[in-house]
Protein backbone atom coordinates (compact mmCIF):
# COMPACT_ATOMS: atom_id res chain seq x y z
CA UNK A 1 0.00 0.00 0.00
CA UNK A 2 1.23 3.47 -0.73
CA UNK A 3 2.69 5.51 2.09
CA UNK A 4 0.06 7.21 4.25
CA UNK A 5 1.26 9.48 7.01
CA UNK A 6 4.09 7.70 8.81
CA UNK A 7 3.31 4.19 7.56
CA UNK A 8 6.67 2.65 6.57
CA UNK A 9 6.87 1.31 3.03
CA UNK A 10 9.38 -0.64 1.00
CA UNK A 11 10.14 0.81 -2.43
CA UNK A 12 10.04 -1.39 -5.53
CA UNK A 13 13.19 -2.84 -7.07
CA UNK A 14 13.76 -0.54 -10.03
CA UNK A 15 17.29 -1.52 -10.88
CA UNK A 16 16.60 -4.81 -12.55
CA UNK A 17 13.23 -4.40 -14.24
CA UNK A 18 13.20 -1.50 -16.73
CA UNK A 19 9.82 0.11 -17.15
CA UNK A 20 9.95 -0.35 -20.91
CA UNK A 21 10.38 -4.13 -20.69
CA UNK A 22 7.49 -5.54 -18.65
CA UNK A 23 6.80 -8.11 -21.39
CA UNK A 24 8.92 -11.04 -20.13
CA UNK A 25 7.64 -10.71 -16.55
CA UNK A 26 3.99 -10.58 -17.59
CA UNK A 27 4.44 -13.38 -20.14
CA UNK A 28 5.98 -15.60 -17.48
CA UNK A 29 3.20 -14.85 -14.99
CA UNK A 30 0.54 -15.49 -17.65
CA UNK A 31 2.03 -18.90 -18.49
CA UNK A 32 2.43 -19.80 -14.81
CA UNK A 33 -1.12 -18.70 -14.00
CA UNK A 34 -2.49 -20.58 -17.02
CA UNK A 35 -0.88 -23.81 -15.85
CA UNK A 36 -2.11 -23.54 -12.27
CA UNK A 37 -5.67 -22.47 -13.22
CA UNK A 38 -5.83 -25.36 -15.72
CA UNK A 39 -5.94 -27.65 -12.69
CA UNK A 40 -9.39 -26.41 -11.71
CA UNK A 41 -11.09 -28.49 -14.39
CA UNK A 42 -8.63 -31.25 -15.38
CA UNK A 43 -10.08 -33.67 -12.83
CA UNK A 44 -13.58 -33.72 -14.34
CA UNK A 45 -12.65 -36.11 -17.15
CA UNK A 46 -10.05 -38.05 -15.11
CA UNK A 47 -12.41 -38.76 -12.21
CA UNK A 48 -13.79 -42.12 -13.48
CA UNK A 49 -10.26 -43.51 -13.92
CA UNK A 50 -9.20 -42.30 -10.46
CA UNK A 51 -12.33 -43.79 -8.87
CA UNK A 52 -11.56 -47.14 -10.50
CA UNK A 53 -7.90 -47.08 -9.43
CA UNK A 54 -8.60 -46.31 -5.77
CA UNK A 55 -12.00 -47.99 -5.50
CA UNK A 56 -13.81 -44.88 -4.29
CA UNK A 57 -17.33 -43.68 -5.03
CA UNK A 58 -18.29 -40.62 -7.06
CA UNK A 59 -19.29 -38.84 -3.84
CA UNK A 60 -15.75 -39.36 -2.52
CA UNK A 61 -14.01 -38.69 -5.82
CA UNK A 62 -15.70 -35.32 -6.34
CA UNK A 63 -13.72 -34.01 -3.36
CA UNK A 64 -10.73 -33.73 -5.69
CA UNK A 65 -12.56 -30.78 -7.26
CA UNK A 66 -14.53 -29.58 -4.23
CA UNK A 67 -11.49 -29.48 -1.93
CA UNK A 68 -9.56 -27.59 -4.61
CA UNK A 69 -12.32 -24.97 -4.86
CA UNK A 70 -12.70 -24.75 -1.09
CA UNK A 71 -8.98 -24.13 -0.60
CA UNK A 72 -9.04 -21.46 -3.31
CA UNK A 73 -11.98 -19.77 -1.57
CA UNK A 74 -9.98 -19.64 1.67
CA UNK A 75 -6.68 -18.48 0.12
CA UNK A 76 -7.79 -15.79 -2.34
CA UNK A 77 -9.16 -13.32 0.26
CA UNK A 78 -5.76 -13.45 1.99
CA UNK A 79 -3.85 -12.33 -1.11
CA UNK A 80 -4.64 -8.64 -0.57
CA UNK A 81 -2.64 -8.74 2.66
CA UNK A 82 0.10 -11.01 1.22
CA UNK A 83 0.76 -8.70 -1.75
CA UNK A 84 0.73 -5.66 0.51
CA UNK A 85 3.06 -7.18 3.10
CA UNK A 86 5.55 -9.17 0.98
CA UNK A 87 7.46 -8.35 -2.23
CA UNK A 88 6.00 -9.81 -5.43
CA UNK A 89 9.16 -11.83 -6.06
CA UNK A 90 8.79 -13.65 -2.72
CA UNK A 91 5.08 -14.25 -3.28
CA UNK A 92 5.72 -15.67 -6.76
CA UNK A 93 8.34 -18.18 -5.59
CA UNK A 94 6.23 -19.23 -2.63
CA UNK A 95 3.09 -19.73 -4.75
CA UNK A 96 4.80 -21.63 -7.57
CA UNK A 97 6.90 -23.66 -5.11
CA UNK A 98 3.81 -24.75 -3.19
CA UNK A 99 2.01 -25.55 -6.45
CA UNK A 100 4.95 -27.64 -7.71
CA UNK A 101 5.08 -29.52 -4.40
CA UNK A 102 1.37 -30.30 -4.60
CA UNK A 103 1.75 -31.47 -8.20
CA UNK A 104 4.56 -33.84 -7.21
CA UNK A 105 2.53 -35.24 -4.29
CA UNK A 106 -0.43 -35.84 -6.62
CA UNK A 107 1.73 -37.46 -9.30
CA UNK A 108 3.18 -40.08 -6.93
CA UNK A 109 0.04 -40.54 -4.82
CA UNK A 110 -0.28 -44.20 -3.74
CA UNK A 111 -3.71 -43.66 -2.13
CA UNK A 112 -6.71 -41.41 -2.60
CA UNK A 113 -5.99 -39.47 0.60
CA UNK A 114 -2.51 -38.55 -0.65
CA UNK A 115 -3.92 -37.44 -4.02
CA UNK A 116 -6.47 -35.29 -2.21
CA UNK A 117 -3.69 -33.73 -0.10
CA UNK A 118 -1.74 -32.98 -3.28
CA UNK A 119 -4.76 -31.22 -4.79
CA UNK A 120 -5.19 -29.09 -1.65
CA UNK A 121 -1.51 -28.10 -1.71
CA UNK A 122 -1.84 -27.25 -5.41
CA UNK A 123 -4.82 -25.02 -4.68
CA UNK A 124 -2.86 -23.10 -2.03
CA UNK A 125 -0.45 -21.96 -4.73
CA UNK A 126 -3.14 -21.51 -7.37
CA UNK A 127 -5.20 -19.13 -5.22
CA UNK A 128 -2.33 -16.63 -5.08
CA UNK A 129 -1.40 -16.56 -8.78
CA UNK A 130 -4.30 -14.62 -10.33
CA UNK A 131 -4.25 -11.71 -7.83
CA UNK A 132 -0.45 -11.69 -8.22
CA UNK A 133 -0.81 -11.44 -12.00
CA UNK A 134 -3.43 -8.67 -11.79
CA UNK A 135 -1.39 -6.62 -9.33
CA UNK A 136 1.77 -6.93 -11.41
CA UNK A 137 0.01 -5.85 -14.62
CA UNK A 138 -1.57 -2.84 -12.92
CA UNK A 139 1.81 -1.72 -11.58
CA UNK A 140 3.87 -2.38 -14.72
CA UNK A 141 1.55 -1.31 -17.54
CA UNK A 142 0.46 2.30 -18.21
CA UNK A 143 -3.31 2.83 -18.01
CA UNK A 144 -3.69 3.57 -21.73
CA UNK A 145 -2.24 0.13 -22.64
CA UNK A 146 -3.85 -2.02 -19.95
CA UNK A 147 -6.70 -3.24 -22.13
CA UNK A 148 -4.52 -5.23 -24.51
CA UNK A 149 -2.48 -6.71 -21.65
CA UNK A 150 -5.57 -7.57 -19.62
CA UNK A 151 -6.85 -9.19 -22.80
CA UNK A 152 -3.98 -11.64 -22.56
CA UNK A 153 -4.73 -12.15 -18.87
CA UNK A 154 -8.30 -13.03 -19.83
CA UNK A 155 -6.92 -16.07 -21.63
CA UNK A 156 -5.93 -17.43 -18.24
CA UNK A 157 -9.29 -16.72 -16.60
CA UNK A 158 -11.56 -17.98 -19.36
CA UNK A 159 -9.57 -20.35 -21.54
CA UNK A 160 -7.63 -22.40 -18.98
CA UNK A 161 -10.77 -23.81 -17.27
CA UNK A 162 -12.38 -24.34 -20.69
CA UNK A 163 -9.54 -26.41 -22.12
CA UNK A 164 -8.86 -28.36 -18.91
CA UNK A 165 -11.27 -31.20 -19.80
CA UNK A 166 -9.88 -31.35 -23.34
CA UNK A 167 -6.28 -31.59 -22.14
CA UNK A 168 -7.04 -34.30 -19.61
CA UNK A 169 -9.17 -36.18 -22.17
CA UNK A 170 -6.30 -36.23 -24.67
CA UNK A 171 -3.82 -37.35 -22.01
CA UNK A 172 -6.10 -40.11 -20.75
CA UNK A 173 -6.63 -41.43 -24.27
CA UNK A 174 -2.99 -42.57 -24.26
CA UNK A 175 -1.71 -42.48 -20.65
CA UNK A 176 -2.90 -42.86 -17.06
CA UNK A 177 -4.22 -40.04 -14.89
CA UNK A 178 -0.79 -39.73 -13.22
CA UNK A 179 0.51 -38.25 -16.49
CA UNK A 180 -1.66 -35.15 -16.02
CA UNK A 181 0.49 -34.16 -13.05
CA UNK A 182 3.80 -35.42 -14.47
CA UNK A 183 3.34 -33.24 -17.57
CA UNK A 184 2.45 -30.15 -15.53
CA UNK A 185 5.32 -30.48 -13.01
CA UNK A 186 8.23 -29.60 -15.37
CA UNK A 187 6.34 -26.55 -16.65
CA UNK A 188 5.97 -25.32 -13.08
CA UNK A 189 9.67 -25.92 -12.39
CA UNK A 190 10.68 -24.07 -15.57
CA UNK A 191 8.49 -21.14 -14.51
CA UNK A 192 10.28 -21.04 -11.15
CA UNK A 193 13.68 -21.05 -12.89
CA UNK A 194 12.68 -18.25 -15.28
CA UNK A 195 11.21 -16.32 -12.38
CA UNK A 196 14.66 -16.15 -10.81
CA UNK A 197 15.77 -14.17 -13.86
CA UNK A 198 12.74 -12.03 -14.68
CA UNK A 199 10.52 -11.46 -11.64
CA UNK A 200 11.41 -8.36 -9.67
CA UNK A 201 9.69 -6.41 -6.93
CA UNK A 202 7.54 -3.81 -8.67
CA UNK A 203 5.23 -2.74 -5.85
CA UNK A 204 5.54 -0.78 -2.64
CA UNK A 205 5.14 -3.02 0.40
CA UNK A 206 4.32 -2.37 4.04
CA UNK A 207 6.63 -4.47 6.25
CA UNK A 208 4.52 -3.50 9.27
CA UNK A 209 1.21 -4.60 7.73
CA UNK A 210 -0.79 -6.35 10.42
CA UNK A 211 -1.91 -9.97 10.04
CA UNK A 212 -5.32 -10.17 11.68
CA UNK A 213 -5.85 -13.79 12.72
CA UNK A 214 -9.53 -13.25 13.53
CA UNK A 215 -10.14 -11.99 9.99
CA UNK A 216 -8.39 -15.04 8.57
CA UNK A 217 -10.63 -17.38 10.58
CA UNK A 218 -13.78 -15.47 9.63
CA UNK A 219 -12.76 -15.45 5.97
CA UNK A 220 -11.89 -19.16 5.90
CA UNK A 221 -15.15 -20.27 7.51
CA UNK A 222 -17.27 -17.71 5.65
CA UNK A 223 -16.07 -18.13 2.08
CA UNK A 224 -15.32 -21.81 2.61
CA UNK A 225 -18.88 -22.34 3.88
CA UNK A 226 -20.36 -20.53 0.90
CA UNK A 227 -18.40 -22.51 -1.67
CA UNK A 228 -19.04 -25.81 0.13
CA UNK A 229 -22.74 -25.08 0.44
CA UNK A 230 -23.03 -24.04 -3.20
CA UNK A 231 -21.07 -27.10 -4.33
CA UNK A 232 -23.43 -29.35 -2.35
CA UNK A 233 -26.63 -27.98 -3.88
CA UNK A 234 -26.59 -30.45 -6.76
CA UNK A 235 -26.00 -33.36 -4.39
CA UNK A 236 -28.80 -32.10 -2.15
CA UNK A 237 -31.21 -31.82 -5.08
CA UNK A 238 -30.67 -35.51 -5.85
CA UNK A 239 -31.35 -36.43 -2.21
CA UNK A 240 -27.83 -37.65 -1.40
CA UNK A 241 -26.46 -34.75 0.66
CA UNK A 242 -24.71 -35.80 3.87
CA UNK A 243 -25.40 -32.39 5.47
CA UNK A 244 -28.46 -30.19 4.84
CA UNK A 245 -27.24 -27.63 2.33
CA UNK A 246 -28.70 -24.68 4.23
CA UNK A 247 -26.33 -25.25 7.15
CA UNK A 248 -23.00 -24.46 5.38
CA UNK A 249 -24.71 -21.67 3.40
CA UNK A 250 -26.10 -20.07 6.57
CA UNK A 251 -22.73 -20.41 8.33
CA UNK A 252 -21.02 -18.90 5.29
CA UNK A 253 -23.36 -15.92 5.11
CA UNK A 254 -23.05 -15.21 8.85
CA UNK A 255 -19.25 -15.42 8.92
CA UNK A 256 -18.82 -13.39 5.71
CA UNK A 257 -21.09 -10.70 7.20
CA UNK A 258 -19.00 -10.56 10.38
CA UNK A 259 -15.83 -10.58 8.24
CA UNK A 260 -17.09 -7.55 6.26
CA UNK A 261 -17.98 -5.65 9.44
CA UNK A 262 -14.52 -6.34 10.88
CA UNK A 263 -12.76 -5.20 7.69
CA UNK A 264 -14.73 -1.94 7.69
CA UNK A 265 -13.51 -1.31 11.24
CA UNK A 266 -9.89 -2.33 10.58
CA UNK A 267 -9.47 -0.36 7.36
CA UNK A 268 -9.77 2.88 9.33
CA UNK A 269 -6.26 2.12 10.63
CA UNK A 270 -5.05 0.61 7.31
CA UNK A 271 -4.92 -2.85 8.92
CA UNK A 272 -7.73 -4.69 7.12
CA UNK A 273 -6.98 -8.13 5.73
CA UNK A 274 -9.13 -7.23 2.71
CA UNK A 275 -9.61 -3.48 2.22
CA UNK A 276 -13.22 -2.91 1.14
CA UNK A 277 -12.63 0.70 0.16
CA UNK A 278 -12.29 -0.69 -3.35
CA UNK A 279 -16.10 -0.51 -3.49
CA UNK A 280 -15.96 3.27 -3.19
CA UNK A 281 -15.30 3.22 -6.94
CA UNK A 282 -18.59 3.16 -8.85
CA UNK A 283 -16.90 1.38 -11.79
CA UNK A 284 -15.67 -1.35 -9.45
CA UNK A 285 -19.09 -1.73 -7.77
CA UNK A 286 -20.77 -2.19 -11.13
CA UNK A 287 -18.16 -4.41 -12.78
CA UNK A 288 -17.75 -6.98 -9.99
CA UNK A 289 -21.36 -8.29 -10.05
CA UNK A 290 -21.21 -8.47 -13.86
CA UNK A 291 -17.96 -10.43 -13.66
CA UNK A 292 -19.69 -12.77 -11.20
CA UNK A 293 -22.63 -13.31 -13.58
CA UNK A 294 -20.30 -14.01 -16.51
CA UNK A 295 -18.24 -16.46 -14.46
CA UNK A 296 -21.38 -18.24 -13.29
CA UNK A 297 -22.57 -18.59 -16.89
CA UNK A 298 -19.18 -19.86 -18.08
CA UNK A 299 -18.67 -22.45 -15.33
CA UNK A 300 -22.33 -23.45 -15.35
CA UNK A 301 -22.20 -24.19 -19.07
CA UNK A 302 -18.84 -25.95 -18.71
CA UNK A 303 -20.33 -28.39 -16.20
CA UNK A 304 -23.72 -28.76 -17.88
CA UNK A 305 -22.72 -29.29 -21.50
CA UNK A 306 -20.53 -32.38 -20.82
CA UNK A 307 -23.35 -33.92 -18.77
CA UNK A 308 -25.82 -33.24 -21.58
CA UNK A 309 -23.50 -34.49 -24.31
CA UNK A 310 -22.55 -37.70 -22.48
CA UNK A 311 -25.82 -38.65 -20.78
CA UNK A 312 -28.39 -37.35 -23.27
CA UNK A 313 -26.49 -37.85 -26.54
CA UNK A 314 -24.22 -40.76 -25.49
CA UNK A 315 -20.92 -39.20 -26.61
CA UNK A 316 -17.51 -40.19 -25.19
CA UNK A 317 -15.52 -37.96 -22.84
CA UNK A 318 -12.81 -37.42 -25.45
CA UNK A 319 -15.39 -36.37 -28.05
CA UNK A 320 -16.96 -33.98 -25.56
CA UNK A 321 -13.57 -32.47 -24.71
CA UNK A 322 -12.82 -31.90 -28.38
CA UNK A 323 -16.24 -30.33 -28.93
CA UNK A 324 -15.63 -27.81 -26.15
CA UNK A 325 -12.11 -26.96 -27.33
CA UNK A 326 -13.06 -24.54 -30.17
CA UNK A 327 -14.93 -22.34 -27.70
CA UNK A 328 -11.86 -21.99 -25.49
CA UNK A 329 -9.64 -21.33 -28.51
CA UNK A 330 -12.03 -18.62 -29.73
CA UNK A 331 -11.87 -16.81 -26.39
CA UNK A 332 -8.09 -17.04 -26.46
CA UNK A 333 -7.90 -15.56 -29.96
CA UNK A 334 -10.42 -12.83 -29.12
CA UNK A 335 -8.89 -11.70 -25.84
CA UNK A 336 -5.97 -9.55 -27.14
CA UNK A 337 -8.18 -8.08 -29.90
CA UNK A 338 -10.86 -7.12 -27.41
CA UNK A 339 -8.17 -5.60 -25.19
CA UNK A 340 -6.94 -3.34 -27.99
CA UNK A 341 -10.52 -2.32 -28.79
CA UNK A 342 -11.01 -1.46 -25.10
CA UNK A 343 -7.94 0.80 -25.13
CA UNK A 344 -9.36 2.63 -28.14
CA UNK A 345 -13.11 2.77 -27.52
CA UNK A 346 -13.65 1.91 -23.83
CA UNK A 347 -15.89 -0.84 -22.41
CA UNK A 348 -19.39 0.26 -23.50
CA UNK A 349 -19.28 -0.75 -27.21
CA UNK A 350 -17.99 -4.18 -26.15
CA UNK A 351 -19.85 -5.08 -22.97
CA UNK A 352 -23.38 -4.33 -24.17
CA UNK A 353 -23.17 -6.38 -27.41
CA UNK A 354 -21.33 -9.12 -25.50
CA UNK A 355 -24.05 -9.49 -22.88
CA UNK A 356 -26.75 -9.38 -25.57
CA UNK A 357 -25.02 -12.18 -27.47
CA UNK A 358 -24.50 -14.26 -24.30
CA UNK A 359 -28.16 -13.86 -23.29
CA UNK A 360 -29.34 -14.68 -26.81
CA UNK A 361 -27.19 -17.81 -26.94
CA UNK A 362 -28.48 -19.05 -23.57
CA UNK A 363 -32.04 -18.57 -24.85
CA UNK A 364 -31.05 -20.55 -27.94
CA UNK A 365 -29.63 -23.36 -25.80
CA UNK A 366 -32.79 -23.44 -23.71
CA UNK A 367 -35.10 -23.56 -26.73
CA UNK A 368 -33.21 -25.76 -29.20
CA UNK A 369 -31.03 -28.27 -27.28
CA UNK A 370 -32.58 -31.74 -27.15
CA UNK A 371 -31.87 -35.40 -27.85
CA UNK A 372 -32.07 -34.85 -31.61
CA UNK A 373 -29.86 -31.74 -31.71
CA UNK A 374 -27.01 -32.20 -34.24
CA UNK A 375 -23.46 -31.94 -32.95
CA UNK A 376 -22.54 -29.16 -35.41
CA UNK A 377 -25.32 -26.97 -34.01
CA UNK A 378 -24.20 -27.53 -30.41
CA UNK A 379 -20.61 -26.57 -31.27
CA UNK A 380 -21.80 -23.50 -33.21
CA UNK A 381 -24.03 -22.28 -30.39
CA UNK A 382 -21.31 -22.85 -27.80
CA UNK A 383 -18.94 -20.79 -29.96
CA UNK A 384 -21.55 -18.03 -29.85
CA UNK A 385 -21.60 -18.15 -26.05
CA UNK A 386 -17.81 -17.85 -25.94
CA UNK A 387 -17.99 -14.96 -28.40
CA UNK A 388 -20.35 -13.06 -26.13
CA UNK A 389 -18.46 -13.78 -22.92
CA UNK A 390 -15.17 -12.96 -24.66
CA UNK A 391 -16.43 -9.46 -25.46
CA UNK A 392 -17.33 -8.92 -21.81
CA UNK A 393 -14.45 -10.38 -19.76
CA UNK A 394 -11.56 -8.06 -20.57
CA UNK A 395 -13.49 -4.74 -20.50
CA UNK A 396 -15.10 -5.56 -17.16
CA UNK A 397 -11.87 -6.68 -15.49
CA UNK A 398 -9.90 -3.71 -16.80
CA UNK A 399 -12.61 -1.20 -15.88
CA UNK A 400 -12.95 -2.61 -12.38
CA UNK A 401 -9.28 -2.78 -11.45
CA UNK A 402 -8.18 0.26 -13.46
CA UNK A 403 -10.59 2.47 -11.51
CA UNK A 404 -8.71 1.90 -8.23
CA UNK A 405 -5.88 3.94 -6.74
CA UNK A 406 -2.51 2.18 -6.83
CA UNK A 407 -2.52 1.48 -3.09
CA UNK A 408 -5.66 -0.67 -3.48
CA UNK A 409 -4.56 -2.73 -6.50
CA UNK A 410 -3.75 -5.84 -4.48
CA UNK A 411 -7.00 -5.67 -2.51
CA UNK A 412 -9.06 -5.09 -5.66
CA UNK A 413 -7.41 -8.12 -7.28
CA UNK A 414 -8.27 -10.22 -4.22
CA UNK A 415 -11.92 -9.09 -4.26
CA UNK A 416 -12.27 -9.88 -7.97
CA UNK A 417 -10.64 -13.28 -7.47
CA UNK A 418 -12.96 -14.09 -4.58
CA UNK A 419 -16.02 -13.02 -6.58
CA UNK A 420 -14.92 -15.23 -9.49
CA UNK A 421 -14.46 -18.24 -7.23
CA UNK A 422 -17.79 -17.91 -5.41
CA UNK A 423 -19.61 -17.14 -8.68
CA UNK A 424 -18.05 -20.14 -10.42
CA UNK A 425 -19.22 -22.39 -7.59
CA UNK A 426 -22.66 -20.77 -7.65
CA UNK A 427 -22.99 -21.19 -11.42
CA UNK A 428 -21.92 -24.83 -11.28
CA UNK A 429 -24.19 -25.61 -8.33
CA UNK A 430 -27.16 -23.67 -9.65
CA UNK A 431 -27.13 -25.19 -13.13
CA UNK A 432 -26.66 -28.72 -11.79
CA UNK A 433 -29.33 -28.33 -9.11
CA UNK A 434 -31.93 -27.07 -11.58
CA UNK A 435 -31.05 -29.86 -13.99
CA UNK A 436 -31.34 -32.47 -11.23
CA UNK A 437 -34.72 -31.25 -10.03
CA UNK A 438 -36.32 -31.06 -13.47
CA UNK A 439 -34.73 -34.36 -14.56
CA UNK A 440 -36.33 -36.01 -11.53
CA UNK A 441 -39.70 -34.53 -12.47
CA UNK A 442 -39.32 -35.81 -16.04
CA UNK A 443 -38.41 -39.30 -14.79
CA UNK A 444 -41.48 -39.32 -12.56
CA UNK A 445 -43.58 -38.42 -15.60
CA UNK A 446 -42.28 -41.47 -17.47
CA UNK A 447 -39.36 -40.08 -19.48
CA UNK A 448 -36.27 -42.24 -20.07
CA UNK A 449 -32.91 -41.28 -18.55
CA UNK A 450 -31.61 -39.47 -21.66
CA UNK A 451 -34.88 -37.57 -22.11
CA UNK A 452 -34.94 -36.60 -18.45
CA UNK A 453 -31.40 -35.18 -18.66
CA UNK A 454 -32.33 -33.21 -21.77
CA UNK A 455 -35.38 -31.80 -19.94
CA UNK A 456 -33.24 -30.77 -16.97
CA UNK A 457 -30.65 -29.10 -19.21
CA UNK A 458 -33.43 -27.17 -20.95
CA UNK A 459 -34.65 -25.79 -17.61
CA UNK A 460 -31.11 -24.86 -16.47
CA UNK A 461 -30.29 -22.88 -19.58
CA UNK A 462 -33.70 -21.20 -19.39
CA UNK A 463 -32.91 -19.84 -15.92
CA UNK A 464 -29.42 -18.83 -17.10
CA UNK A 465 -30.95 -16.96 -20.03
CA UNK A 466 -33.26 -14.99 -17.71
CA UNK A 467 -30.32 -13.98 -15.46
CA UNK A 468 -28.16 -13.01 -18.45
CA UNK A 469 -30.98 -10.92 -19.87
CA UNK A 470 -31.23 -9.02 -16.59
CA UNK A 471 -27.45 -8.49 -16.70
CA UNK A 472 -27.82 -6.69 -20.02
CA UNK A 473 -29.45 -3.83 -18.10
CA UNK A 474 -26.40 -3.54 -15.80
CA UNK A 475 -24.09 -3.65 -18.81
CA UNK A 476 -25.69 -0.47 -20.16
CA UNK A 477 -24.20 1.48 -17.23
CA UNK A 478 -20.58 0.34 -17.66
CA UNK A 479 -18.28 3.26 -18.46
CA UNK A 480 -14.54 3.73 -18.75
CA UNK A 481 -13.38 5.12 -15.39
CA UNK A 482 -11.50 8.40 -15.31
CA UNK A 483 -8.47 6.70 -13.73
CA UNK A 484 -8.18 4.31 -16.66
CA UNK A 485 -7.96 7.21 -19.10
CA UNK A 486 -4.87 8.65 -17.48
CA UNK A 487 -1.50 7.76 -18.99
CA UNK A 488 0.30 7.60 -15.66
CA UNK A 489 3.72 5.96 -15.75
CA UNK A 490 4.06 2.56 -14.15
CA UNK A 491 5.63 2.41 -10.71
CA UNK A 492 8.90 0.93 -11.96
CA UNK A 493 9.64 4.12 -13.85
CA UNK A 494 10.45 5.92 -10.60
Amino acid sequence: MAATGTIPVSRPDTASTPAHRPGPVIALLVVAAFVVILNETTMSVALPAIMADFGVSAATGQWLTSAFLLTMAVIIPLTGFLLERFPIRHVFFSAMGVFALGTLVAAIAPAFGVLLAGRIIQAMGTGVMMPLLFTTVLNLVPANKRGRVMGVVTIVIAVAPAVGPTVSGLILSALTWHAIFWLILPIALIAIALGARWVRNVTQTRPDARFDVISVVLSAIGFGGLVYGLSAIGESASGHASVPVWIPLAVGVIFVTVFVVRQLALQRSDSALLDLRVFQSSSFRLAVPLVAIVMAALFGSLILLPIFLQQALGLSSLTVGLMLLPGGVLMGVMAPIVGRLFDRFGPTPLVIPGMLIAAGVLWTMALTFGQDTPIWWIVTVYLGLNLGLGLVFTPLMTSALGSLPRRLYSHGSAVVGTAQQVAGAAGTAGFVAIMTVFSSIALADGADQAGAVASGVHASFLVGAVIATAAVVLACFVRKPAEAEETDAPVVAH
